[in-house]
């Protein structure tokens, strides 16, 4: 299992170019936070994330294709919203 540093960078890096951050709070559980890249305003957080759970590059980049299609849903409903 990567270690927590190399964990928040392979899960930030991963975003790039939409600005992530990537914390472990105090009860051992990833939290994961979203930016837009011009206003910086919060996209998304999934918070809860065991890092247990991430022991394998490919338990990680499957993390991270679903967090990825969330916020895609999630612009789109979004955008949706916004036209009517």
């Amino acid at each position: 299992m990567p270690s927590t540093l190399e964990l928040r960078r392979l899960i930030e890096t991963a975003f790039l170019p939409t600005p992530c951050i990537c914390t472990v709070d105090q009860g051992k559980t990833l939290t994961i936070q979203l930016m837009d890249a011009d206003t910086r305003q919060e996209q998304l957080t999934v918070t809860g994330i065991d890092p247990q759970g991430l022991r394998s590059i490919r338990a990680i980049a499957l993390l991270v294709a679903e967090i990825k299609e969330e916020l895609r849903l999630n612009a789109r409903a979004t955008d949706e919203s916004a036209d009517t």
